[in-house]
């Protein structure tokens, strides 16, 4: 899938956001995260400016640049960002707090943003396959919305940015029946209906 995604964690109360190509992540929303968790538990403010000023921090970021290439993305403007790679993420991290660190590795490791990418893919081929079976092409596109929102629906789901992995599962395998049923059964609902009860059953 191209489009960049951005997508949402929860983290100590808070939120977290990664891109879904690049797969970097907000670490100004993991200092936000952590140092509401410091507060919480007496400790002082974590820096990030600090942080990237550190002799050690710049020796690493110049090992992981030689490795993987540019590493951390400023945006400016309202809303600004500090955008790191996930290894830089995980070293923002461990300064923050060792609890912060595992949580870094086990959203490293999970599945979300495979899943966010195979049900962007899947939802291609879905709508290449509903456009050669509509009968009526200028209706393609308001048939189309209600698929997609009878799929949000189906997997629970007010907001694809902050779904879970179950439910982009779920999703990507709703919209493979969509696919490769469209052929054999032409009577849309039906189609959808068995789309999602086969979905289901295979979870």
């Amino acid at each position: 899938m191209i489009t960049e995604v951005v997508m949402e964690r929860e983290l100590f109360g808070g939120v977290i956001r990664q891109k879904s190509k690049s797969e970097m992540f907000s670490a100004t929303d993991l200092v936000l995260a952590g140092n509401k968790w410091r507060v919480s538990k007496g400790l002082p403010f974590f820096n990030l400016a600090a942080y990237f000023q550190n002799k050690g921090t710049k020796e690493f970021m110049k090992e992981l640049e030689n490795e993987y290439g540019v590493v951390k993305i400023n945006s400016r403007g309202k809303g600004g960002n500090t955008w790191v790679h996930p290894f830089l993420f995980i070293d923002i991290a461990l300064a923050i707090s060792p609890e912060l660190k595992i949580k870094a590795y086990q959203w490293l490791y999970d599945c979300l943003l495979k899943y966010r990418n195979d049900s962007g893919d899947s939802y291609k081929k879905m709508c290449g396959s509903l456009y050669i079976t509509e009968t009526n092409k200028s209706l393609y596109t308001q048939n189309i919305c209600k698929v997609a929102n009878r799929i949000k629906l189906e997997c629970g789901v007010q907001d694809w940015q902050s779904a879970t992995e179950e439910q982009l599962k779920l999703r990507d395998k709703i919209q493979d029946n969509i696919s490769l049923l469209s052929d054999i059964i032409k009577d849309r609902e039906n189609l959808i209906d068995i789309s999602v009860k086969k979905a289901k059953e295979d979870k």
